[in-house]
């Protein structure tokens, strides 16, 4: 006889392997790259956008997913945190 068991209860207790504030290396996808924004003037020649940000002119853009988020700061909204980027090449 095979038991199948498609949904669990979480184990009490503290969890085996916490994953927390990491100060170590997350591996991401990169999804896009695009050029900075422009300043978009509208039909009155006002910005459009409510909040102004000017991005570097020679700034890019980049769309990155994190498959597991469980390994990201939980409070990473708050801009309260600098990050490094290192490429390496598949």
């Amino acid at each position: 006889m095979v038991d199948i068991v498609i949904g669990a209860i979480q184990p009490t207790g503290p969890p085996v392997n916490k994953p927390g504030t990491t100060a170590g290396a997350i591996e991401a996808e990169l999804l896009h790259v695009r050029p900075p924004r422009r300043s978009i003037a509208g039909p009155s020649g006002k910005e459009r956008r409510k909040e102004f940000r000017q991005d570097p002119a020679n700034g890019r853009v980049l769309t990155i997913l994190v498959p597991n988020g469980q390994h990201l700061p939980k409070d990473l909204d708050g801009r309260n945190y600098k990050v490094l980027l290192r490429f390496i090449k598949k």
